[in-house]
């Protein structure tokens, strides 16, 4: 049974990030700060940059485990089952999107409660109980779904309270921005929570349900403070879109540009959004936006309307001028490979971005992204996910599938390989994705083009500023 006098001890909660996309992780400064204004103290630990110790895992009674995504599930787990072995009477929780989405798998193999949507009052109701005597057997807190209970995950709007960073590794750790021939460290924040939208495979359509909240101005402000004093020069907005409050976001960014005019930011905006709020676009580019990531996901049609992603090729066309008539690079992410992506839809998207002069504008890995399908997502209450959803693979906490033109899959393979071992070996991003594109050219019968590494000085594309980007490019 767990104590008042072992619960509150340094170390006794062990808060565990593994990857959150090259930023130092809000994901443990938020649960952090309310953890420790109740009284608590906990030790947290960011395995992407930080050694965690056995020492540590055997001190702590209690182990939350941030997953806001694939990669950190998969890194989480491992921890989980190190954990288990190290001290099996720990209690181990997992919090994030992917908590609620795997919950069945994990609390079966490798959790004893889990959290999902609005975690941080829920992860505190769970240490207070703990702390007055209940045990993983007996826990029964709103908000916390265990082997015995469920629960469903808490989305409404709560108290927020500045996030304590000063316990975490420094941003020197972390991602930096490249603008010309400057890299600067980089920051990270959230002004909202959820989404208004509903695109079919993003994880959060099926925890938030198309809900979004937002975090009070005063808090972003204060976080953003104190990462600019720890040397942040830039701040990426990671909400899932910095649009969906069109009216808190831009006074957020007004404030960051009145207070700290050199301070830079990028941000992840919709391309409807963009169509939408032409002039809210325009003035960010004066506020100081570097660039606008954007999920294009697809050019193809029929791929966009499996999605339900709201937008068109014509579209996307148009949200490229609208940015470049801000001044801000439009860098877009996609999902290149699903089951009705054809061979001439992936020939078309490289053909499209090399057109567009975007090859510079593009991480490499976005031409390997294959549609993941994870317990709980959306698609699988699509009328047509029998003709092309495989088994679940639990362990890999996603749905297998095969595309119907084997070649689509073996290219998939081919490029995502190419593109790792050119990161790995530092290649230019010209060269890696003329490398792509050779590839796909030869796997999938099409003659090849002349150089696409030159593709970017030709025509109108030509007038692109140059692109800013942030170090880390992984996007899964």
């Amino acid at each position: 049974m767990l104590t008042i006098s072992t619960l509150r001890a340094p170390g006794a909660i062990a808060l565990v990030a593994c990857y959150e996309l090259g930023h130092q992780p809000l994901s443990l400064a938020s649960p952090l700060a309310t953890l420790q204004a109740a009284g608590f103290a906990p030790h947290a630990i960011d395995t992407s940059v930080e050694t965690l110790d056995d020492a540590t895992l055997r001190a702590a009674r209690l182990i939350a485990i941030s997953v806001p995504m694939h990669t950190a599930l998969r890194l989480g787990a491992a921890v989980a089952e190190r954990t288990r072995t190290l001290h099996p009477d720990a209690c181990i929780v997992f919090y994030g999107l992917y908590a609620s989405l795997n919950a069945d798998y994990l609390l079966r193999d490798h959790a004893d409660a889990i959290i999902g949507g609005e975690y941080e009052q829920a992860l505190l109701a769970l240490a207070e109980a703990l702390d007055a005597g209940a045990t993983a057997d007996t826990l029964n807190v709103p908000g916390v779904r265990t082997r015995q209970t469920a629960a469903t995950p808490v989305l409404q709007r709560l108290p927020f309270a500045a996030p304590a960073r000063a316990s975490l590794p420094p941003l020197r750790s972390y991602a930096h921005l490249v603008r010309d021939d400057k890299v600067i460290p980089a920051g990270y924040v959230e002004a909202t929570r959820g989404c208004l939208h509903t695109c079919l495979h993003c994880p959060i359509t099926p925890v938030y349900g198309g809900r979004f909240f937002v975090v009070p101005r005063a808090v972003v402000l204060a976080d953003i403070r104190a990462q600019v004093a720890a040397g942040a020069g830039h701040i990426t907005f990671g909400d899932p879109d910095f649009l969906n409050g069109p009216g808190h976001a831009l006074a957020i960014a007004r404030a960051l540009h009145s207070e700290f005019p050199d301070v830079t930011f990028d941000a992840t905006i919709k391309i409807e959004h963009i169509l939408e709020q032409r002039v809210a676009i325009a003035e960010l580019g004066q506020l100081g936006c570097a660039f606008i990531v954007s999920a294009v996901e697809s050019l193809s049609p029929r791929v966009l309307e499996h999605l339900a992603k709201g937008h068109t090729r014509a579209d996307v066309e148009e949200a490229l001028r609208i940015a470049d008539a801000a001044g801000i690079p439009l860098r877009p992410t996609f999902v290149a490979f699903t089951p009705w992506t054809t061979a001439e839809d992936y020939l078309e998207l490289l053909d499209f971005v090399a057109a567009q002069g975007l090859v510079e504008h593009i991480d490499p890995i976005q031409y390997a992204i294959r549609l993941l399908v994870p317990p709980g997502s959306a698609l699988l209450g699509t009328p047509d996910a029998a003709e092309w959803l495989g088994p679940l693979d639990e362990a890999a906490f996603s749905y297998r599938w095969e595309h119907a033109d084997p070649r689509m899959d073996a290219l998939q393979r081919e490029v995502a390989a190419l593109v790792e071992r050119a990161a790995a070996q530092h290649h230019p991003t010209a060269q890696t994705f003329a490398d792509v594109r050779a590839l796909a050219e030869q796997r999938l019968g099409r003659e090849a083009t002349a150089n696409a590494a030159e593709a970017p000085e030709a025509g109108a594309s030509a007038r692109r500023r140059p692109v800013p980007h942030l170090t880390e490019a992984w996007f899964c």
